[in-house]
């Protein structure tokens, strides 16, 4: 039986933890990479659709080629960040379904309504995103994630080889500096936005 998470490890996931504007001058492995994906592709998802397609800027070029679609108070944050990650949703992510979800033809209740995709593909990679943010702060990492960028422009220069694919949010990803973050906006009580029906 699933037992609770001593505080320690909520405080990292949850209460504490930030998003960051900024980053300790401490670079991320390749291998930390792959660690976040193994831990937040276990995140549930529709049908195990598994939308998302990330692409991971660790060069300086790459994150200079993401920063000029970017307002430029995020450019900055983008350059200087030791990763940036662009999550992208694919909406043809229905082609994958007989072997992601081999327990019924789950492709076929996408076939041809792109609409339901297009929706599908949205929330679920949100929440694939939400997973990154965790599977992140779980291994000892901070994200930034954002918008204030021209997804169209992202999506022309980023996914030209994969047009099904488009661009949802980008976070930065590092050792958080926490010279780099303000007081912790307001966090309501559950009967503000709560109720039991």
């Amino acid at each position: 039986m699933t037992q609770p998470l001593a505080d320690a490890a909520l405080d990292q996931l949850f209460r504490t933890a930030r998003s960051y504007n900024g980053y300790l001058d401490k670079p991320v492995s390749t291998e930390q990479l792959h660690a976040i994906w193994d831990l937040m592709k276990m995140g549930p998802t529709s049908a195990n659709m598994l939308p998302a397609r990330l692409i991971w800027c660790t060069t300086g070029e790459a994150k200079a080629k993401l920063a000029q679609f970017c307002l430029p108070a995020n450019a900055e944050k983008v350059l200087k960040a030791p990763v940036t990650v662009i999550l992208g949703m694919d909406i043809d992510y229905h082609e994958n379904l007989p072997w992601l979800f081999p327990h019924a033809d789950a492709k076929a209740w996408f076939e041809g309504n792109v609409p339901l995709r297009e929706v599908s593909a949205m929330r679920n990679s949100s929440m694939q995103g939400a997973y990154f943010i965790l599977a992140a702060r779980a291994l000892g990492l901070d994200t930034g994630p954002m918008s204030g960028f021209s997804n169209e422009a992202v999506d022309a220069a980023f996914f030209a080889d994969t047009p099904s694919v488009k661009s949802n949010f980008i976070a930065t990803l590092g050792y958080g500096d926490p010279a780099s973050i303000f007081d912790r906006s307001p966090r309501p009580d559950f009967d503000t936005f709560n109720k039991l029906a």
